[in-house]
């Protein structure tokens, strides 16, 4: 980091956009994107722009298992300043809907 703190601006910048990408992605049994639906754990970015997402899925048996972690990787792929992105997928801990943003549960009528 420089001592004006400019490799932090750009870093949050980068996060920004990461969140931004991710959230284009729903998943295809519910309307909300999968950041509102509390799917995504961590978001790292780790030195010349390596992106690691740290994520979850609604149960282990999700249909959409394969897909939801390969489309927001290709989202995350686009952004020009990404170099490599890497995605884990985690059941610990197990998704409950209250890791649902209150958006997301207001759209889901769990408010």
């Amino acid at each position: 980091m420089s001592e004006t703190g400019q490799t932090t601006e750009q870093e949050t910048n980068l996060k920004d956009k990461v969140l931004e990408a991710i959230k284009l992605v729903y998943d295809p049994e519910i309307p909300v994107d999968v950041f509102e639906l509390g799917l995504i754990y961590e978001i790292n970015i780790f030195p010349v722009n390596n992106i690691h997402v740290l994520m979850t899925l609604t149960s282990p048996a999700c249909p959409s298992a394969e897909s939801i972690p390969g489309e927001i990787e290709m989202r995350i792929r686009e952004i020009e300043e990404v170099n490599d992105v890497t995605m884990e997928v985690t059941f610990d801990p197990p998704y409950a809907t209250e890791m649902m943003s209150e958006a997301a549960k207001l759209e889901l009528g769990f408010m």
